[in-house]
C-alpha cells in the first residue's frame, strides 16, 4: 500500500463525429476524437496510472526502456507523439498502452525476458496498437454506445474522493482489444523490431514464455498479452511462419547486457509494501499490522487494502487520508456530498491518535450505506479506515468490522520489520549443465519449473558453460 493520486478525470470529447485516415492501414475510418484530444485523454491517464501503480525506482532502467521505445517510435507512422515509456513496480506479467503514445511494461515482465530483442518486440506490440489507432477506436465506440469511461471504482458505491480507487486511466485498461487488433500489433511490432535489427524469433520466444508464465504463479492473474482472444501459441507460429517466408529477418539479441540489468531487481510480490498471513496483514515499511476477518477477501493494491465479506454486503478499506491530523481527515470526510456524518469524536486505537464518526450515503439506487470512519495518526500520517455495509445489513457486519479497525497497531515483530523480497540475481555457468543440476548447484526460492521460464530452459536441456542464468534468492518470510 502506498499514498495515492485518487484522480476525478473525464473525458473532454467533441460531439461531432468526423472521418480520418488510419495511418497504419491508410483507410478512412470513423473518429470522434482528435489527436491532440487523444493526447491529451493519454497524459491524464498516465499521471493517474503512474501514482496509483507506482513507478519501479530505477532510473537506469527507466531510461533504458524509455530511449529503447523512443527509438523504435521514431521509425513508425507516428514518431511525432510524445512518445513516453515507463516500468511500472508490478510483478504481474504485463504489458499495456494508452492512447497518445504511451507504453508500459511492469518489472514482472522484464523479469521473464532473457533479452532486450525480447523487450524490443513486447514494445513493439504496444507501439502497434497506438499506431494503429486501437486505443482511440475503442474509446469512440464506447462513446458511440454511449457507455463513456466515467470513474471507475472498485466499490459499489459513489461516496466521491474517497472510493476513487480507479480513475480514468483504469479505465482505459479495461478496453481489450479483439482478436483482429491483437494480430495486427503482433505484426506492427514484428516491423518495428526487425527493421532496427532484432532477431524476430525472439518475439515468438516471448509468446512461448507467456504461455509457460500463464500457469498463475500464487494465483496472479493471467498476462496482459493472454488476457485477450488469440492463443500465445497460435501467435509464435504466425510469427514463424512471416520468417519462414523470409518476411522478416534479423540477428540482433543482446543478451547479457540485457540481463545485467535486472541484477538485483525483486521478483514477484514485495513484502516490504505489504502482505497478508492468515488473515493479518503487515506492512513492514510503514510499521503497521491490523487484522482483518479471516474469512473475508482481502487485495493489497499500491493505493490500499480492502476486504469484502463472504456474501458481498460488506467492506473495509484501508488507504491514507493526505490531511496531517486524524481530526482533519475526519472532518474532511464528513463535508463530502452524500454523507450523512453523526457522531464525530476523538478516539485512541491502542495508544495511537485517533477521530471516528458514523456515517450513511445514499446509493444510486435508492438504499442507503451506512458504516464507521475511523481516523488513525501513525508514522507522520494519517490512515482512513473505512467499514460500511448497505443499511439493513450493518447491524450484523458491524462487529467484525469493528474489531477489525480495532486491531490497528504498531508493528513491533523484529522478524517482520527485517523482510525483504525475493530478488534476481545472476550466475554464468562455470560448466555445462542442465536446468535440473543448476537448481541444485544454485538453489532459487521459487520452483525449478519457474526457473525455467524465466531462463527459456526446459528440464533435461543442456546449457552450455558460460551462459547467464537467472536465480531468485531471499524473500522467505517470517
Amino acid at each position: 500500500m502506498r499514498p495515492a493520486l485518487f484522480l476525478a478525470a473525464t473525458l473532454a470529447l467533441g460531439t461531432a463525429a468526423s472521418c480520418a485516415i488510419n495511418p497504419v492501414t491508410g483507410q478512412r475510418e470513423l473518429s470522434l476524437i482528435s489527436e491532440s484530444q487523444e493526447i491529451q485523454i493519454g497524459r491524464d491517464a498516465d499521471q493517474e496510472i503512474s501514482s496509483s501503480m507506482g513507478l519501479y525506482e530505477d532510473e537506469a532502467l527507466q531510461r533504458y526502456v524509455q530511449d529503447l521505445g523512443a527509438r523504435m517510435a521514431r521509425d513508425s507512422e507516428r514518431p511525432n507523439l510524445p512518445w513516453t515509456f515507463r516500468v511500472i513496480d508490478d510483478p504481474v506479467v504485463n504489458a499495456f498502452a494508452l492512447p497518445g503514445g504511451f507504453v508500459y511494461v511492469t518489472r514482472g515482465i522484464l523479469a521473464h525476458f532473457s533479452s532486450e530483442a525480447e523487450l524490443a518486440g513486447v514494445l513493439g506490440h504496444e507501439i502497434g496498437h497506438v499506431t494503429a489507432k486501437h486505443g482511440v477506436n475503442r474509446v469512440s465506440q464506447a462513446q458511440v454506445a454511449q457507455l463513456g469511461l466515467g470513474i471507475g471504482s472498485i466499490l459499489a458505491p459513489d461516496l466521491g474522493g474517497a472510493f476513487e480507487i480507479a480513475g480514468l486511466g483504469f479505465s482505459l485498461l479495461f478496453l481489450r482489444h479483439g482478436r483482429d487488433a491483437e494480430r495486427q500489433a503482433d505484426d506492427l511490432g514484428l516491423d518495428y523490431m526487425t527493421s532496427e535489427g532484432y532477431d524476430p524469433r525472439e518475439m515468438a520466444a516471448t509468446f512461448e514464455m507467456l504461455a509457460r508464465a500463464s500457469g498463475a504463479r500464487d494465483g496472479e492473474r493471467l498476462p496482459g498479452f493472454l488476457s485477450t482472444h488469440p492463443d500465445p501459441l497460435d501467435r509464435r507460429e504466425r510469427i514463424l511462419a512471416r520468417i519462414d517466408a523470409g518476411e522478416v529477418d534479423g540477428s540482433r539479441v543482446d543478451r547479457d547486457s540485457y540481463l545485467q540489468r535486472l541484477s538485483g531487481m525483486p521478483f514477484g510480490e514485495n513484502p516490504r509494501e505489504g502482505f497478508f498471513r492468515q488473515g493479518r496483514f503487515h506492512h513492514p515499511d510503514l510499521r503497521f499490522r491490523m487484522d482483518f476477518p479471516s474469512d473475508w477477501r482481502t487485495l493489497n493494491q499500491k493505493q490500499g487494502v480492502q476486504a469484502v465479506s463472504p456474501e458481498q454486503d460488506a467492506l473495509l478499506v484501508l488507504t491514507l487520508a493526505s490531511e496531517s491530523t486524524a481530526a482533519q481527515a475526519r472532518d474532511a470526510f464528513a463535508r463530502q456530498q452524500g454523507v450523512t456524518a453523526s457522531g464525530a469524536r476523538g478516539a485512541t486505537v491502542n495508544g495511537l491518535n485517533a477521530a471516528r464518526m458514523e456515517f450513511q450515503a445514499a446509493l444510486q439506487d435508492g438504499g442507503r450505506l451506512q458504516g464507521t470512519a475511523m481516523f488513525i495518526e501513525h508514522g507522520g500520517l494519517v490512515y482512513r479506515i473505512l467499514g460500511y455495509a448497505p443499511e439493513a445489513r450493518w447491524a450484523a457486519r458491524s462487529p467484525r468490522i469493528m474489531d477489525a479497525i480495532g486491531s490497528f497497531r504498531d508493528e513491533t515483530d523484529a522478524a517482520i520489520l527485517a523482510v525483504q523480497p525475493r530478488r534476481i540475481e545472476l550466475v554464468r555457468l562455470p560448466e555445462s549443465m542442465t536446468l535440473e543440476g543448476f537448481h541444485q548447484r544454485y538453489p532459487s526460492t521459487v520452483s525449478m519449473e519457474e526457473i525455467g521460464t524465466i531462463n527459456r530452459v526446459r528440464a533435461g536441456q543442456a546449457i552450455s558453460r558460460g551462459t547467464l542464468l537467472k536465480r531468485v534468492t531471499g524473500g522467505q518470510l517470517p
